[in-house]
């Protein structure tokens, strides 16, 4: 004969259980956004190996290329007295993690993608594994090239690598909040996005300033750029990275509200975009 379980009906035997507790939770979301994040590295290249060393030669490209025009053209780090070559990597590593970080969640999976269709997956999982993806190949990438350059060229030193390792992350950070606002709006217009993320990634070639020091700049000349937070994140990197280097012109604050404002913008967006993302959007007419 059957028993009776507590609230007086027959108890089956097959009970669910007590639900997961919020540790277990947790668990299963970093789990779950773990294998997104490798998932979203593989899609570039399906050798991981292969796809990190692609990574390593846009930087090094970059870094060679901007160090050959500052020779030809007779620029030099005037006011930061210290190595010409670190100066150029400061501004490329930084970057490069900014740019590619928001490239990488402007692509992450939608809310009509077809993996949304397997839980628990959403769009926050697919957004934090791009995110946390592409921060691990940059963070490898530039600790590669660190230690080519260490090992090959010249001993590398940094006055205060943990602050300058935080503006990296604050630049990554801010890619990241940048692209949640740009995916936000590409299911209502794709190809402007597109468009957008385009000219966004290519007008911060000089819009970082990453070619220039901040405390050199004219006046009339700091209005065009300080509207930028990596701007600011390049400068006050240099700012650690150098002994004798002292920013004026830039802050920390700033790059660190103009992130939370638009990490808040984008995920209400989001939102909002989520609940009318429909199937059809993209079908054709």
């Amino acid at each position: 004969m059957q028993g009776l379980g507590q609230d007086g009906m027959p108890d089956t035997g097959r009970g669910v259980g007590p639900p997961p507790s919020a540790l277990a939770r947790a668990f299963t979301l970093a789990e779950l956004i773990f294998h997104a994040a490798v998932r979203s590295i593989r899609k570039t290249h399906g050798n991981a190996i292969i796809g990190l060393g692609i990574n390593i030669a846009q930087t090094l490209i970059l870094v060679v290329v901007f160090y050959a025009m500052f020779l030809i053209i007779g620029f030099t780090s005037r006011g930061i007295r210290g190595d010409f070559l670190l100066y150029v990597m400061t501004g490329i590593f930084l970057f490069m993690c900014h740019v590619k970080a928001m490239t990488a969640v402007v692509g992450a999976e939608g809310p009509t993608s077809a993996m949304m269709k397997h839980a628990p997956m959403n769009t926050m999982v697919a957004i934090g594994a791009a995110a946390l993806g592409q921060l691990y190949i940059q963070l490898l990438s530039m600790f590669v090239v660190l230690f080519l350059y260490h090992a090959i060229w010249a001993p590398l030193e940094v006055h205060h690598p943990f602050g300058a390792l935080m503006m990296l992350l604050l630049s990554w950070f801010n890619g990241v909040a940048i692209g949640i606002v740009f995916l936000a709006i590409k299911p209502w217009a794709p190809a402007a996005i597109t468009l957008l993320t385009q000219i966004y990634a290519r007008a911060n070639m000089v819009a970082s300033g990453k070619m220039f020091v901040a405390n050199l700049l004219p006046g009339y000349m700091i209005v065009y750029f300080d509207w930028n937070p990596l701007f600011h994140t390049i400068d006050q990197a240099r700012g650690f990275a150098f002994l004798n280097y002292n920013p004026h012109y830039t802050s920390v604050t700033y790059p660190v509200m103009i992130t939370a404002i638009a990490l808040v913008i984008g995920l209400m967006g989001e939102f909002y975009t989520r609940r009318r993302a429909s199937l059809s959007w993209g079908a054709k007419h």
